[in-house]
């Protein structure tokens, strides 16, 4: 096989279509676009959200709350996948990275009680959860807030 050979798979790829060319076209006259109207003209778009020039609904919904920009969310992860650790590790975010449980750890981790730990582990994260605590401390395991 050579690299004038080479073609893509049968039905792969498709030619566009040719706007306003002919009614013969099945896309001739306002090509597809219907009679006037503002997406009719030429550079007609209607922005994201625009409901006609009613209230739109991000405006007529009232804000609640408190939304901090600035925050630093925190990793979640269970206490369960700390299992797939031998006895004695000393588990941290480089160290669930590397084994493929996490894939990304931005801001710190913070370790949830969800399941049960079985091995002998050092922790260290930036929280804990009081029950994940309680069950690592009482696998023989210690916590470290990092």
């Amino acid at each position: 096989m050579n690299l004038h050979e080479l073609s893509p798979v049968a039905g792969s790829t498709q030619v566009g279509k040719r706007k306003g060319r002919g009614h013969g076209s099945g896309n001739g006259k306002t090509g597809g676009r219907g009679h006037k109207g503002q997406k009719a003209r030429s550079g007609g778009k209607v922005r994201v959200g625009f409901e006609g020039g009613q209230m739109p609904l991000v405006r007529r919904v009232p804000k609640r709350g408190f939304n901090n920009i600035f925050a630093k969310p925190l990793t979640a992860i269970n206490v369960a996948a700390l299992n797939c650790f031998e006895d004695g590790a000393v588990v941290d975010a480089a160290a669930l990275i590397e084994k493929g449980i996490l894939s990304d750890c931005p801001y710190g981790l913070k370790v949830l009680s969800n399941g049960t730990v079985t091995k002998k582990l050092t922790v260290k994260a930036a929280a804990f959860s009081e029950s994940a605590k309680e069950k690592i401390e009482q696998a023989g395991g210690k916590t470290e807030v990092v």
